[in-house]
């Protein structure tokens, strides 16, 4: 039945209504929908391999001119001293008489005067630790400034410096009447540990990623065979509280990963958890050590050379489990390999290769034979570090 309701506020007293025009869709609708669609397109990359939200990263974080000429970059002093380091959009430049931190158009945002011998840098939790092997001199910083600043004691040289995913820093020093000390700092640079080791040289240390326990490398011998020690102090006692071995090997860093202690040594992977139980090993099968990089989203990074010299070898990516993720046979000269979250990127004679863990091409770029050194950011930039300056790659 008809509804024969009338509506005496609208009624058109019987005039026909005329037919309403079609209007276009507005152009911010149209914008929108091309929105929608690229983002179901970057949704299914995500879902696939995790890189589509780093796409969205890059296409939000850098300008249009970035995106199109590559131009945007950092200038510095050249020196044969320089060390490196990316904080977000930052870069840290470090060299034995200063320690700047640069903004993303190249402006300084501050820096300082020092004196090293042999400058190092490391990052963990958004923070850069530079520091002097054999000195005195520490500085932390993000990606706004100075953090905090330390000096020794001319009787306590610093060995190493390490911070965690949480910014935590883990300080390793000699000291008077000791083979080491460490010192443990919370992410206000307030000291909340320390030990001295009276009968092992310490070599390095790190905090876990929950804040909960230290664990040093120390170093000695057992039944005429060398051993690296790592040793585990819960950061509220003052007795270690578990310790495992890494024999006939040199461990050269140690960092944790998905809740696991990864040590590098000159001969294998070792792979524990915090009770002190080794969870697996990789060797390295007799060959060399050439590069690696732990700072892989649960996977560490190896450059494995047939021979102590030359550019034959094989490129290798190792989860915690000690077992193999893959490998590449490399066939010409590396000049840096470098990992973050789910990208590593290998720079060659000519070229940058970004990779994802799987050792897969992410993406490629030609003629970077002015470049020494390549950084990798968790998003999948890159920074292309040459003698002055330091370029954005986007793939």
């Amino acid at each position: 039945m008809a509804d024969t309701t009338k509506d005496i506020w609208n009624d058109d007293d019987g005039e026909e209504q005329k037919p309403k025009k079609r209007r276009k869709l507005p152009g911010i609708l149209l914008f929108l929908l091309t929105l929608a669609v690229v983002l179901g397109v970057v949704l299914v990359a995500a879902y696939r391999d995790g890189t589509g939200f780093d796409v969205l990263r890059r296409y939000f974080s850098y300008s249009r001119e970035e995106k199109t000429s590559g131009d945007a970059g950092y200038d510095y002093d050249a020196s044969s001293s320089n060390r490196f380091a990316a904080l977000g959009d930052t870069l840290v430049v470090l060299s034995d008489t200063s320690l700047k931190l640069l903004g993303q158009g190249g402006e300084e945002l501050w820096s300082a005067n020092v004196q090293m011998k042999a400058p190092a840098l490391a990052t963990g939790g958004g923070r850069a630790v530079a520091y002097d092997v054999g000195g005195r001199e520490l500085y932390v910083l993000d990606e706004k400034g100075e953090v905090a600043s330390f000096e020794t004691n001319e009787e306590e040289p610093l060995i190493a410096a390490t911070l965690n995913g949480k910014g935590w820093l883990a300080v390793t020093a000699e000291k008077q009447n000791y083979k080491a000390c460490v010192s443990v700092y919370n992410a206000k640079m307030e000291k909340v540990f320390d030990f001295n080791s009276s009968r092992r040289f310490v070599s390095d240390a790190c905090v876990t990623d929950d804040c909960a326990y230290l664990a040093a490398v120390t170093l000695g011998q057992e039944d005429g065979a060398f051993v690296s020690n790592i040793v585990l102090y819960d950061l509220t006692q003052t007795e270690p509280v578990a310790n495992y071995s890494v024999r006939d090997g040199l461990v050269m860093s140690i960092t944790q990963q998905s809740g696991k202690l990864v040590t590098v040594s000159d001969n294998k992977l070792t792979i524990a958890d915090t009770a002190g139980q080794i969870a697996g090993e990789y060797s390295y099968g007799g060959a060399y050590l050439r590069e690696y990089d732990c700072g892989g989203d649960g996977y560490t990074v190896l450059l494995l050379n047939r021979y102590q010299s030359g550019s034959v070898g094989r490129l290798v990516t190792v989860g915690t489990d000690g077992e193999e993720l893959a490998s590449l046979d490399v066939h010409e000269e590396v000049l840096s390999v470098f990992a973050a979250g789910r990208y590593v990127a290998v720079l060659y004679t000519d070229s940058l290769v970004v990779y994802n863990p799987d050792l897969q091409a992410y993406a490629t770029l030609k003629g970077t034979g002015y470049a020494k050194e390549a950084l990798v950011r968790t998003d999948g930039s890159a920074l292309l570090v040459a003698s002055e300056s330091a370029r954005l790659f986007l793939p």
